[in-house]
């Protein structure tokens, strides 16, 4: 229960730094876009319209959480629920790998200060949150 707990203000966290972010806000936004190369030229440019979606995806991810954890005894789980915890944990993990260019695992550009967070947060972030719904759907 506390490793869903953690892992749902995570979410809920994140989807606010995305809202932030979308409404203008630039805390943290230097570092968590991947750039080409050590001049800085970011690989893309979200708007506003994809990074509100990102940020209700991952206030969906944490609902999945909250029901299939039990932590929201009032809605109960269901094969949907379960489909979209399975979703989550291949999303989240697939990002934990990466593209094998500029994000996760096997990343080939790592000189850039998106290349340092991504190895020390981003990445263990997506790991952590592919365990937790793994263990949720098994353990809960």
């Amino acid at each position: 229960m506390m490793i869903s707990g953690i892992s749902i203000f995570l979410l809920f966290y994140i989807g606010g730094l995305h809202v932030f972010w979308a409404f203008g806000g630039q805390w943290g936004s230097r570092v968590v876009i991947p750039a080409t190369s050590g001049s800085g030229e970011l690989t893309f440019k979200p708007g506003l319209i994809a990074t509100l979606i990102v940020a209700i995806l991952l206030f969906s991810a944490a609902l999945l959480l909250a029901i299939q954890g039990r932590l929201l005894p009032a809605l109960p789980s269901s094969p949907w629920i379960q489909w979209g915890c399975w979703l989550c944990v291949f999303v989240f993990g697939l990002r934990a790998i990466g593209d094998f260019k500029y994000v996760g695992l096997f990343k080939r550009v790592k000189q850039t200060s998106f290349a340092t967070y991504d190895t020390f947060l981003f990445t263990p972030l997506c790991l952590w949150l592919c365990f937790t719904f793994y263990y949720t759907l098994f353990y809960s």
